[in-house]
């Protein structure tokens, strides 16, 4: 008995856990052919991103340049996310973004416009 305890916990001493890096991405979205602008957003997966609710982006340009800067933790070497317009996806029936992290700097920039791939 004692020594299936003693495995048991060698198991779980060796378990593969993934290491997290902390994230920075700075997305930087081009809304200049879009109408009547009342919010831009970004969902996606992985925190602080959810597919429910918009992670709100802030107006640089009036009705043209938006941005978000986005702090996570993950052990992923990308995200998956699509802008909205007014609550909108861009890109129905489309794949979602792929956002690759750069992984030799902290900080991933990535420049979007609005339901362009």
């Amino acid at each position: 008995m004692k020594s299936v305890f003693v495995f048991i916990i060698s198991l779980l001493m060796c378990s593969c856990v993934q290491k997290t890096y902390k994230r920075i991405v700075v997305v930087t979205l081009d809304v200049s052919k879009v109408d009547n602008i009342q919010s831009v957003g970004i969902r996606g997966n992985g925190q602080p991103l959810s597919w429910e609710t918009d992670y709100p982006m802030q107006e640089i340009v009036k009705d043209s340049l938006y941005k978000a800067i986005i702090t996570t933790e993950t052990g992923y070497l990308f995200a998956e996310g699509k802008c909205t317009v007014n609550g909108n996806f861009e890109l129905q029936d489309q794949p979602n973004r792929r956002i690759n992290f750069d992984t030799k700097n902290d900080t991933t920039f990535v420049d979007l416009v609005f339901d362009k791939e």
